[in-house]
């Protein structure tokens, strides 16, 4: 990793925003200003494929860590190089801000990869140090240059230094390969090794809390989303050790902090074996009840056929076959990704924000910084004559949602529902029990 002056790290960023303007310039359609400031790709993989990972150590009071994590699957690997061999080209660049300080620069940091493709290897982990100071919010907005595609991806990293025992001052590592994990999600069966090197607490409060089952109410409704507002189901104090191996074997919240009745630690979450997919029938069952009655869910919540009861569901909206067949796809495709992308101290499909994925779709628009972001989905093009020209006004329907502080989650957004008195929900919903996947601007095709 290298640390450079601000001269050549203005160069690099610069370097990456113009590579996001031509990018954002090809394909448009309409003679309008490119929207430099949209990262809708973030949440459309057929826009962008790349899907970085993020997690912030706090190694002293003047230094924290961010992990960048590289999927091998993400990368583009070619071999024409000097030395002939699978390399991918990849600058990443990071702006740290202080929140605290009124948003104001607080360091620089930037490393320029040439990654060698290691055959079975699945992720890549890279290290930049950034200076801090105690009792401060960050942010930290960073571009990743795939420079090999042409493809920026810009993300936003929330983090602070106001407490030694939040989330921020624990490391994890898979037990067996010591390899260093980025997620609070595991799998009923992994072993992990739960570090805290700041301190070496005699004991472990383990809280574990039952999973929520609920979904949030249409946002046409202003109620607010369900959250973790009950006690824990078990608290288990064990004698703490950095090698001794954690396993999370059922569903839950599992917070983990060196003190009893902490308010501070670090979370994991445990949805099943086969999160963030869905495959199993009675799972599959769940997230219809953003589209089926109560009574429809009642029902087939109690079958002894639980397969049957789905398929006689989608058939019903389908109408045939084929169709169902698709909007299946679609629909448990988006809540793969609302899984992948939204997931918080439940799984994202259930989030406010993975409520309006899987109806409305990946956003055409997202105006994104540290606090929260507003999605925009498409009206119907507006058509205007005035001179003898025809002049076409894109709007949006908006969403807006804002970040929550969690003790659990970092990820936890909520949607601002006094600002989405309009939203279509019941024709959204009418659509899909149509057969017809919903789009604002073109309602009629699936």
């Amino acid at each position: 990793m290298n640390r450079i002056n601000h001269f050549e790290f203005y160069r690099a960023w610069i370097f990456a925003g113009l590579i996001l303007m031509i990018m954002a310039s090809c394909g448009v359609s309409r003679n309008a200003a490119v929207d430099t400031k949209d990262l809708s790709y973030l949440y459309n993989p057929t826009k962008s494929s790349f899907r970085p990972g993020f997690s912030v150590y706090n190694e002293s009071d003047n230094l924290s860590v961010l992990t960048v994590r590289l999927p091998a699957s993400s990368l583009f690997f070619s071999e024409a190089n000097s030395r002939g061999i699978p390399i991918a080209q990849v600058m990443v660049t990071v702006k740290l801000f202080n929140i605290t300080g009124g948003r104001t620069l607080a360091d620089t940091a930037f490393t320029d990869l040439d990654i060698i493709r290691e055959e079975g290897r699945q992720e890549y982990l890279y290290k930049l140090p950034l200076k801090v100071e105690p009792g401060t919010e960050y942010n930290a907005e960073v571009k990743i240059l795939d420079k090999l595609k042409a493809e920026v991806v810009q993300s936003f990293v929330s983090f602070n230094t106001t407490s030694v025992s939040n989330r921020y001052n624990f490391i994890v590592r898979g037990h067996a390969g010591k390899n260093e994990i980025i997620s609070p999600v595991v799998r009923p069966n992994q072993f992990v090794n739960l570090l805290y090197p700041k301190r070496q607490p005699d004991s472990l409060i383990i809280s574990v809390f039952k999973p929520l089952s609920e979904v949030p109410y249409p946002p046409s409704i202003l109620l607010p989303e369900k959250i973790i507002d009950y006690e824990p189901d078990t608290v288990i104090a064990i004698v703490y050790s950095d090698t001794l191996p954690l396993m999370f074997p059922d569903e839950g919240v599992f917070f983990c902090a060196p003190e009893r009745d902490s308010e501070e630690g670090f979370t994991f979450l445990n949805f099943g074996p086969g999160f963030p997919a869905m495959n199993d029938p009675e799972l599959m069952i769940r997230p219809l009840a953003y589209l089926a009655s109560e009574d429809e869910m009642n029902a087939m919540r109690s079958s002894d056929r639980p397969k049957l009861a789905l398929d006689e569901f989608w058939l019903k909206c389908g109408g045939n076959v084929d169709r169902s067949r698709e909007l299946i796809r679609i629909f448990y495709t988006r809540i793969l990704y609302a899984n992948q992308y939204f997931t918080s101290f439940k799984e994202g499909w259930r989030t406010e924000r993975g409520m309006i994925y899987t109806i409305y779709g990946p956003p055409d628009k997202v105006y994104k910084n540290s606090e929260e972001e507003s999605w925009g989905y498409r009206r119907p093009v507006l058509k205007s004559t005035w001179g003898g020209r025809v002049h076409l006004q894109e709007q949006y329907l908006f969403f807006n949602f804002k970040q929550r502080k969690s003790r659990f989650s970092d990820n936890d957004f909520y949607l601002s529902r006094s600002e989405t008195l309009v939203s279509y929900w019941d024709r959204a919903v009418a659509s899909w029990r149509k057969g017809l996947v919903f789009r604002l601007d073109n309602p009629e095709d699936l």
